[in-house]
């Protein structure tokens, strides 16, 4: 089975006042001689949207399978709850795995015997196919399917027996836009249920739209960890970006030479962006930097770093 929902028993963890539904401590693993894990330490409080992010083989997906015991550890502690319940975990694999013979009633029907599940599976699954937009393809063979549909029934699989702790391994990865949309409206639709959610993803905006708080892994450890909204101002700041008109070589050099901000270029965009802890101030310098060079800029603004500059300046 691709879906993994299960209990178990945990013990109550509070720090520093809060509630941590997930809370580990020093977790190691390692393949054969090669060690992925290097001593993780990381927090995920009860509701939130944690945004889990890291390179290609930096340790995610097995960070997720060992919270979901779908691996052994090798060192270290996991605690998850407050001890008083058994904890359900809901898990979205990110190569999901559909029995194209069965219709989407049909498997959800299946993935709730497999489960357990002892309350009123037809009621259940109607529930879940309005939850994750599936209600008029109910009867449909999943073969047809298309992957945004697919992603949307593993998605109803992981929340079927309403899980205390979700996670989703790149749920949008492979999709068009349109079922991207589709995927996150869903996200947020559980978000406001109150659910707590792990998120895996490469696609930095997404996290951005629906995330309160990120993980970044480096080398096998959380290299940072925080609300969102704090780690762009700690580490990016606010930005005055600025576009040219004209980019010339000669314009480029006058820009990037400035000494009252950090300057990037990004040859893609064109954009200019300078980052800084006094905006306004920087925003000044740079009008009369380029009117004293006769440089005339098609754009100017003032904003904040995104979470792919901090990911970059993170990971390194």
């Amino acid at each position: 089975m691709c879906y993994i929902v299960y209990m178990v028993h945990t013990q109550y963890q509070q720090l520093k006042g809060l509630i941590y539904l997930v809370s580990i401590r020093n977790l190691k693993k390692s393949y054969k001689h090669y060690p992925v894990l290097r001593g993780l330490n990381m927090e995920i409080h009860d509701g939130d949207v944690y945004g889990f992010l890291g390179r290609n083989g930096c340790g995610k997906t097995t960070t997720m399978n060992i919270i979901a015991n779908v691996i052994p550890k090798d060192e270290g502690d996991i605690q998850l709850g407050d001890g008083t319940k058994p904890i359900r975990v809901g898990y979205l694999p990110e190569s999901p795995t559909i029995f194209g013979y069965m219709t989407a009633r049909e498997y959800l029907e299946y993935i709730a015997a497999c489960a357990g599940y002892d309350g009123d599976i037809a009621k259940r699954t109607s529930e879940v196919l309005e939850v994750v937009g599936l209600r008029d393809a109910a009867d449909r063979r999943t073969k047809g399917f298309s992957r945004g549909m697919t992603q949307r029934l593993g998605m109803g699989a992981a929340i079927f027996r309403d899980p205390d702790l979700l996670i989703f391994d790149e749920p949008t990865s492979a999709l068009d836009p349109q079922g991207r949309v589709e995927v996150i409206s869903i996200i947020n639709r559980l978000k406001a249920m109150g659910c707590t959610i792990v998120l895996s993803t490469h696609i930095l905006s997404d996290v951005e739209r629906v995330a309160n708080r990120i993980g970044i892994m480096n080398g096998g450890v959380l290299a940072e960890e925080g609300g969102i909204s704090d780690i762009l101002r700690r580490h990016g700041g606010d930005v005055v970006n600025v576009k040219l008109r004209q980019t010339t070589q000669e314009n480029k050099l006058t820009l990037l030479k400035v000494d009252f901000a950090r300057a990037e270029f990004d040859n893609n965009t064109g954009l200019f962006r300078f980052g800084t802890d006094n905006p306004e101030e920087t925003a000044k310098r740079l009008m009369r930097l380029l009117a004293d060079n006769e440089i005339v800029p098609e754009s100017f603004s003032i904003g904040t770093a995104t979470l792919e500059e901090v990911f970059r300046k993170v990971v390194g």
